[in-house]
């Protein structure tokens, strides 16, 4: 009842853990099995292994919360001999969240997923471009239209382009991203935000700004999600500040075909499950039988 097909890869449940919050899985396996959720995003991944930034990582803001971690990851090749052979005995799909500094990072870390056993790779766009000066490739659509143009040409899975909600325009990033070659889209990315340590004088974190994501931004990302549906006909996964049963079947109103549960899994470590039984709830009370009559249908 609650299957969902994202570029020929059925997912049992359109609930997938988002990338960043749930590391590798082997923490949540502790709380509930988690082969039951629809996929799993990796932490974020990165050619070379990378020890993540100093200073405070993690800071509560009201309904939400900031995080500067800086990509901390035991690389692709790290990832695929160590933490890999784990997830490839739960019955889940795998999103590979990839990311780079420079293009050819990028395309190094695809080749290397290419023979990994791994559903998607869930490109994040988001990362500085350090030959432009630190923007995120993720903020013009000629620079995120070129990563995945070329990203596409190497890549042998399917791939998710994730999408950062700074974007100078999210439908017109959306669209660009398709037309390169993106097969399907996950947003949103965190907000860019600041704060601020008013004894010391000084911002919380060291790189001054950090992502904020959490409750605090459903409103904006759902609105994103509607409207990035309405410009793009590829499968869309619609992340940010859900919480509840009620919070998914929003975003699947709105257009996504799946899901993913980020910040929420630090409230309650197997909260997805409850929001899987909701939406299942929801189905039967509304004599929904696919969630496909539902999609979109704002």
């Amino acid at each position: 009842m609650t299957k969902v097909n994202i570029c020929g890869i059925e997912l049992k449940n359109p609930v997938i853990a988002a990338s960043g919050t749930f590391g590798f899985g082997r923490e949540f396996e502790e709380y509930f099995p988690i082969e039951k959720l629809g996929g799993i995003s990796t932490k974020g991944l990165t050619l070379n292994k990378r020890n993540g930034n100093k200073g405070i990582r993690i800071y509560e803001t009201p309904s939400g919360i900031m995080n500067s971690i800086g990509l901390q990851n035991p690389g692709v090749r790290g990832f695929i001999d160590e933490e890999l052979p784990f997830l490839e005995k739960k019955d889940t799909v795998i999103l590979a969240n990839l990311g780079g500094s420079t293009l050819d990072d990028y395309l190094q870390g695809i080749e290397l997923l290419n023979d990994a056993s791994v559903n998607f790779i869930e490109l994040n766009i988001s990362c500085p471009n350090v030959k432009e000066g630190g923007m995120a490739f993720g903020i013009k659509c000629n620079t995120a239209s070129e990563i995945v143009k070329e990203a596409k040409k190497v890549s042998k899975k399917p791939m998710i382009v994730k999408l950062s909600p700074n974007a100078e325009n999210i439908k017109e990033m959306a669209y660009a991203c398709v037309e390169a070659g993106a097969d399907g889209l996950s947003l949103v990315n965190t907000f860019n935000a600041l704060a601020i340590d008013i004894y010391k004088r000084r911002p919380i974190f060291n790189n001054i700004t950090a992502g904020l994501s959490g409750p605090c931004i459903k409103p904006i990302a759902l609105r994103m999600v509607y409207e990035v549906n309405q410009v793009v006909d590829v499968p869309i996964i619609g992340i940010g500040g859900i919480t509840t049963a009620e919070d998914a079947i929003e975003f699947i109103m709105a257009g996504a075909t799946a899901i993913q549960v980020g910040s929420a899994n630090f409230i309650k470590p197997n909260i997805s499950m409850d929001i899987i039984k909701g939406i299942e709830e929801f189905m039967e009370k509304q004599g929904v039988k696919s969630l496909k009559e539902i999609r979109g249908i704002i």
